[in-house]
């Protein structure tokens, strides 16, 4: 990547120094989550965040437009986990309307989504990632402390059902924990249609107990999966953006997705800006700073002022998320108060 010189050459839009243009927009809508998943947050949870500091539904969608307006595509709501908003429904509905109507996406554990998955998709909400790690009820429980894998299972067919289309699982291997069962969470995932994705464990836990030594790698899913399966990879032109790198299954259609985000990180391509509950801009996941637009505009701020703050947040990316750098720091914020 090539850093370009002067801000005074900025080019439009939401714009970093090194050429990206931020297309994509992650909205954490809360940071409450019903699991607790041991790779992420403490059994007893974590302070949830008062419910004053969130943005209230008005707050985000004005924000939200502000985004579109300026050239953002596709928006993906996350949480913690989203389904615990209980204006999600009426938040999406905003979103589709919208003009031009951006992608709308959500990211889920599935505890819930049988209930809601239809009306979310009349709504406008256009397709959803279930994260889901082992298909195994012993696992799943000792995993994310509660006993609710029956309840993925039925929010991921609800949401096939409605037309949430394409549904995909997201899984994260463990080293001794589900890193023997990859091969079986792709077969589950096969049969019923889902497009899985695997997502090298990344230091976002609340904890800060990420070992590097521990992570299972892409190169090591994909050696487990060819035991069972021929992997034929799909050019990397296709993938643009994307951050998996796809594979046809045994010659096709069915494909599966790695996502390298430690071992072969994709900074270059990122095309992504985030927007937590409470209203911080983040131009990066890994972001150790953000820029706050909730005060500006609970204090009065015009559209212009918040573009503006938008901007120059995007501005001051970084060229990648330093992982493997010595002076790598963990953020603050756990992945619950991010949004993935």
């Amino acid at each position: 990547m090539t850093r370009l010189p002067d801000p005074s050459v900025r080019p439009a839009g939401l714009a970093d120094q090194f050429g990206r243009v931020a297309r994509d927009l992650r909205v954490s809508v809360t940071d409450r989550c019903n699991l607790r998943c041991t790779y992420c947050m403490p059994a007893e949870g974590l302070p949830w965040m008062p419910r004053a500091e969130m943005l209230t539904d008005e707050e985000m969608l004005r924000i939200i437009g502000l985004f579109v307006r300026d050239g953002v595509t596709q928006v993906r709501l996350t949480g913690g986990e989203p389904l615990l908003r209980r204006s999600l429904v009426d938040l999406v509905a905003g979103i589709a309307a919208l003009e031009p109507r951006p992608k709308i996406a959500m990211t889920t554990n599935g505890v819930g989504l049988e209930r809601v998955a239809r009306g979310l998709k009349e709504a406008g909400l256009d397709r959803v990632n279930v994260s889901l790690d082992t298909i195994d009820s012993q696992t799943f429980t000792q995993l994310t402390r509660r006993d609710r894998l029956a309840d993925v299972e039925a929010g991921l067919k609800a949401a096939a059902d409605a037309g949430l289309t394409p549904v995909k699982v997201n899984a994260v291997a463990m080293r001794g924990i589900n890193d023997d069962s990859v091969a079986d969470v792709l077969a589950w995932c096969l049969e019923r249609g889902y497009e899985l994705r695997f997502i090298e464990q990344m230091p976002l836990d609340a904890q800060h107990a990420w070992d590097r030594s521990d992570m299972i790698t892409a190169d090591e899913i994909r050696a487990r999966l060819s035991e069972r399966w021929e992997l034929t990879p799909l050019p990397a032109a296709d993938r643009g953006s994307a951050p998996a790198e796809r594979f046809l299954v045994d010659g096709g259609p069915e494909t599966v997705g790695i996502i390298a985000s430690v071992s072969a990180p994709f900074c270059a391509a990122c095309d992504r800006t985030r927007l937590t509950a409470d209203g911080q801009v983040r131009n990066c996941l890994f972001s150790t700073t953000e820029t706050d637009l909730r005060g500006p505009l609970r204090d009065g701020a015009t559209d212009e002022e918040l573009l503006g703050l938008m901007r120059g947040e995007m501005w001051r990316k970084r060229r990648g998320h330093g992982i493997g750098d010595p002076g790598f720091v963990q953020p603050d914020r756990p992945m619950s108060a991010i949004g993935g």
